[in-house]
């Protein structure tokens, strides 16, 4: 199995790229870990909604390139399924259980993801009602992948 974390736009703070890195070392002892990232367009200030949909097209155009037929794609919304870690854990564990080859988390740009990533999801899921920045979107999604192979293999989370 492997986990790809495919996402619109670069960290540009130092603290986004140590969590992340830090993260990644840590899950890396369990299962290969990819983060793909896409380019994201610059939104003008005032945008319309029309200027948005179409950042977001050309953004979900970007991230649609790097999925496979094959992948399971679970996209990062908020009004995607609720999971506790326990579940959340037990999700993935089926998934690597069940044969999977690549399960992907899509998470968009500062305006979202475009409806063609959302059509192409096999599933979505939310981590909270509340808006998150996408950077720190990132850092809370590779927590949440290392505390399930915590949980998965019995072993103390170090806080």
């Amino acid at each position: 199995m492997k986990i790809t974390i495919l996402c619109v736009g670069k960290l540009k703070e130092s603290f986004f790229r140590d969590a992340v890195n830090e993260y990644k070392k840590r899950i890396s002892r369990y299962v290969k870990l990819d983060i793909v990232e896409v380019a994201d367009e610059k939104t003008p200030d005032g945008a319309s909604e029309r200027e948005e949909q179409m950042i977001r097209a050309k953004e979900g155009a970007r991230l649609l390139q790097k999925i496979r037929s094959e992948d399971y794609v679970v996209e990062l919304a908020i009004g995607g399924r609720s999971f506790d870690s326990l579940s959340f854990s037990r999700k993935i564990e089926a998934f690597g259980t069940n044969g999977g080859g690549n399960l992907i988390f899509v998470i968009g740009g500062s305006l979202g993801l475009a409806g063609e990533v959302s059509e192409r999801a096999d599933e979505a899921i939310s981590f909270s009602e509340l808006t998150f920045p996408h950077q720190l979107m990132r850092v809370i999604l590779l927590e949440q992948i290392y505390r399930s192979y915590k949980i998965m293999k019995n072993e103390p989370y170090h806080k």
